[in-house]
């Protein structure tokens, strides 16, 4: 097999096929490192950090958790997530998604149980069964004040758009909860790898001599020098494949990180020896630009040194229009042309479009393992399809 792309579908690929098959691959990658966009490393002041924002474990699939478990140890670890709101007396921190303790907090709402929490969201919503864009579709799940104070600026950070210019769609599942639970997930498997997610992707490809890996390959440019093989496996942007067609590219967001060092006051303060409270910060309002601040510090695999360090290291994430492709535009423009893109990747001989970017849609970790290991599985039964498990839609923007 040539693969293209070392990230989560190109390592399951080449992993599965000398595990199961004997196949020798070979994985070549534009970028200098494996990984794909989990890749972490230890940076100048000792921290373990990700080069392309804050990658958190979670999953619902016992396949992926025992398939994970083969190339790491992990470490129990439920994420929280706050958000630093002013309602107009003041910044408070409150959990995100909204709980009960986030109304309670901003707007003094009295709310001690579900029922309470659901009577005081359906005095607030707007009853509307077919909303026309994000707007009307949050309203109908979050009702006014959370909506003004946590998604309709916050929204605008994310896709450049308020909410009433974006999809209903895109809107349709923002989370409220009514209970008192405030993580961000609920999947019963949560974690961190001990040893941080680059060392997986060498445990699962670096020492098996059935697979090759070439970095600073740009597909592109050589495509007509590699050598022949039966399957190629490509899991970058399935437009990039097409370009030579002619066909207008399909829309992403992107995100850019900009990194400070900071040495706070070890006893001082509500969190000594911290930026802020937790590992994510969100600021949902207009006040600043970033739409949060990432401190890897709180992470529980940080190696000894950066958890006993005086410094720490916080990124300031902002979401853009140009860079790495992260999050797919949903509108119905960029879905027919996908369509279009399908129908070509349907006609192509012995290419196998896999993962994310070739499937033009938001995975999750854990969606996109389980979606290699079954299109491995499809690949491997002679391209008899198998019902492939419902994945549900991904985190998103976070």
């Amino acid at each position: 097999m040539v693969i293209i792309g070392a990230g989560i579908s190109g390592c399951v690929f080449a992993e599965r096929g000398s595990k199961e098959l004997g196949l020798k691959s070979l994985i070549i990658d534009k970028r200098d490192h494996i990984g794909g966009n989990c890749y972490d490393f230890i940076n100048k002041h000792g921290f373990r950090v990700s080069q392309y924002g804050v990658h958190l474990f979670h999953t619902k699939f016992d396949r992926v958790w025992k398939y994970v478990n083969e190339f790491s140890e992990w470490m129990d670890y439920e994420h929280r997530v706050k958000g630093k709101v002013d309602v107009g007396d003041g910044y408070k921190v409150v959990p995100i998604p909204p709980s009960q303790e986030t109304v309670n907090t901003l707007f003094n709402a009295g709310v001690h149980s579900e029922a309470d929490m659901e009577a005081w969201l359906d005095a607030r919503r707007s009853a509307n069964d077919n909303p026309q864009n994000g707007e009307e579709s949050a309203l109908t799940r979050a009702g006014s004040e959370l909506y003004e104070a946590i998604f309709k600026y916050y929204t605008k950070k994310q896709w450049d758009k308020f909410p009433e210019e974006l999809d209903a769609s895109v809107l349709a599942r923002i989370p409220v909860r009514t209970n008192t639970d405030d993580r961000y997930f609920t999947d019963p498997h949560q974690a961190l790898p001990k040893d941080g997610y680059t060392r997986i992707f060498e445990n699962m490809i670096m020492a098996d001599p059935n697979i090759t890996v070439r970095l600073n390959v740009d597909f592109f440019e050589l495509r007509d020098k590699l050598p022949k093989s039966g399957l190629t496996v490509f899991t970058g942007p399935i437009d990039a494949y097409y370009a030579s067609q002619g066909l207008p590219k399909l829309e992403y967001r992107s995100l850019r990180f900009f990194e400070e060092y900071h040495e706070p006051d070890a006893e001082g303060g509500d969190h000594p020896g911290f930026y802020q409270p937790c590992l994510q910060l969100n600021y949902p309002g207009p006040e600043v630009d970033f739409t949060r601040i990432v401190e890897y510090k709180h992470k529980p695999n940080q190696p000894k040194a950066a958890r006993e360090s005086k410094g720490t290291v916080i990124f300031k994430e902002y979401s853009c229009d140009h860079g790495e492709p992260y999050y797919p535009v949903p509108n119905p423009a960029n879905h027919e042309l996908f369509v279009r893109y399908q129908e070509l990747a349907a006609k192509e001989t012995g290419v196998c479009f896999v993962g994310r970017l070739a499937s033009y849609k938001y995975f999750n970790m854990d969606q996109a393992f389980l979606n290699a290991l079954e299109m491995f599985d499809e690949m491997k039964a002679g391209g008899r399809v198998e019902a492939r498990t419902e994945l549900g839609e991904g985190d998103g923007p976070k």
